[in-house]
């Protein structure tokens, strides 16, 4: 049974020790499969190496920048060569997987609208949130009471640094509700209805491969957003460009 999982990375040029950490939706698009190496978060490594499994789908997240995006899941952990195991017959510390790009988003969801949703205390509240609406109609109707609940229990909306985390399957559902429907205005940040507390904040894996660029882990967020979410399945390993490879031209 697949499990789902949100990965970010930095669409904007950004210079860390001589490298630039820029991955952006276009960049994955580019490349189709690409490993996902450098993560320097023990956290975030156990779940790779782990959890992940072939098939697991994944949300790809903008992070640290003001348009970002979504994917999903495909093969088994990756040996990462920064680690600094120097026996070599000993367990590597650091790990990657390998991901592959499946589709985007039809509709941009932003963290600020995943905030907003949240925020209200009934289905019947989500009215507000369409009020930009060209009908001015409740366009967020076709989300239910558990949608709403699994959307707040996701780590996004309560520790968000995390650059490697889980998704429910419910959190999933209704972001695909949300990116397939829409029913709002995507270019005004949603606001929450006065008064009401606002809770907390997704590509593929695969085999254990040497890696060369090392990415940033827990990078400053902005006002991080999920614009498209490339759909990726887990398959076998292949032979696939490291990030540090899959600059556009």
């Amino acid at each position: 049974m697949s499990r789902y999982w949100l990965m970010k990375a930095e669409p904007d040029s950004r210079v860390v020790k001589d490298k630039d950490v820029k991955f952006s939706v276009d960049d994955f698009e580019a490349c189709v499969t690409t490993a996902w190496e450098g993560v320097r978060n023990h956290e975030a490594k156990n779940i790779m190496r782990d959890q992940m499994k072939v098939g697991d789908k994944v949300l790809f997240y903008h992070s640290n920048c003001k348009t970002p995006d979504t994917a999903n899941d495909p093969t088994h952990p990756y040996y990462d060569a920064k680690s600094s195991s120097r026996d070599p017959n000993s367990e590597p510390i650091w790990w990657m997987v390998e991901l592959r790009f499946k589709s985007r988003l039809k509709h941009f969801v932003s963290l600020a609208m995943l905030r907003s949703i949240t925020s209200v205390t009934s289905v019947d509240d989500l009215a507000q949130l369409s009020a930009n609406s060209e009908d001015d109609q409740n366009q967020l109707s076709y989300l239910t009471k558990d949608d709403l609940k699994a959307l707040g229990a996701m780590p996004l909306l309560n520790r968000g640094r995390l650059s490697v985390q889980p998704v429910n399957e419910g959190a999933w559902t209704a972001i695909d509700k949300l990116a397939e429907k829409g029913g709002w205005d995507e270019q005004i940040k949603p606001k929450p209805k006065k008064g009401v507390s606002r809770p907390g904040k997704s590509a593929e894996p695969a085999k254990p491969k040497k890696s060369t660029k090392r990415k940033t882990e827990e990078a400053e967020e902005a006002e991080s957003e999920f614009s498209e979410k490339p759909n990726v399945d887990i398959g076998p390993a292949t032979k696939a460009p490291r990030r540090s490879q899959r600059r556009k031209t």
